[in-house]
């Protein structure tokens, strides 16, 4: 099957360089999702153009393919569904939780010259980061792109209610499947609240397993694909 990986914020499509061989080893044909200003150098892209991006990749699959989303990008990754809810074989979000319509994709940090930089890791301290070593810490840290403004205060639209008949894995990595399940009962995800098949996948990592738990997470991955029909 065909799998769509879309980095979050701040990681450009090598993020999955150690997932793609996992994925492949175990017969799926992953393919990570270059978004237009994570990357590129275009400090001009808009959510719209992401969004673009991530639905040219769906529309050039093979069958149906899972869209995977990590992060803020959870909301591509649902957008996607919104968009293609016919075309998208499952959803598969790390350790993040769809926006719902009409909010801020991810307006978490402040924009200075049309960028939202990294702000390092003083927001990220406790389990997001507890398994990031010193040097996956630099690795990553240097390599983080600014997150053009167009895309961070980009506002998230969401119009068609067969999204919710679209499967959902919900990837735990630096929480737990029952803390997933409180929060969304609390309200805090009326997107998935009202998602009709949902489930959970506990991942024991922070969260940025694709770098440091990758043979795990494509197994997670993998298990996340709808059975083909025989």
């Amino acid at each position: 099957m065909d799998i769509l990986l879309i980095a979050g914020l701040w990681l450009d499509a090598s993020a999955w360089d150690d997932v793609v061989p996992e994925l492949t080893a175990l017969g799926h044909r992953p393919v990570p999702v270059a978004l237009p200003g994570q990357g590129d150098g275009d400090v001009s892209a808009t959510l719209d153009d992401q969004l673009r991006a991530v639905l040219a990749a769906v529309d050039a699959a093979e069958g149906k393919p899972l869209v995977v989303g990590h992060s803020a990008a959870s909301s591509l990754a649902w957008l996607a569904a919104d968009a293609r809810p016919g075309k998208v074989a499952g959803v598969a979000l790390i350790g993040g939780f769809p926006a719902e319509d009409g909010k801020a994709y991810a307006d978490f940090f402040p924009v200075e010259d049309g960028v939202m930089a990294f702000p390092g890791w003083g927001p990220f301290e406790g389990p997001d980061a507890a398994d990031l070593d010193g040097p996956a810490r630099d690795r990553l840290a240097s390599a983080a792109v600014p997150v053009p403004e167009g895309v961070a205060r980009g506002v998230v639209r969401l119009t068609d209610e067969r999204r919710f008949d679209v499967p959902v894995v919900l990837v735990c990595p630096e929480f737990t499947p029952a803390q997933a399940k409180e929060w969304i009962a609390a309200g805090d995800s009326p997107e998935l609240a009202r998602a009709r098949h949902v489930t959970y996948a506990d991942l024991d990592s922070g969260h940025w397993p694709m770098t440091t738990r990758p043979r795990a997470l494509a197994r997670v991955l993998a298990d996340a694909c709808p059975a083909r029909p025989a």
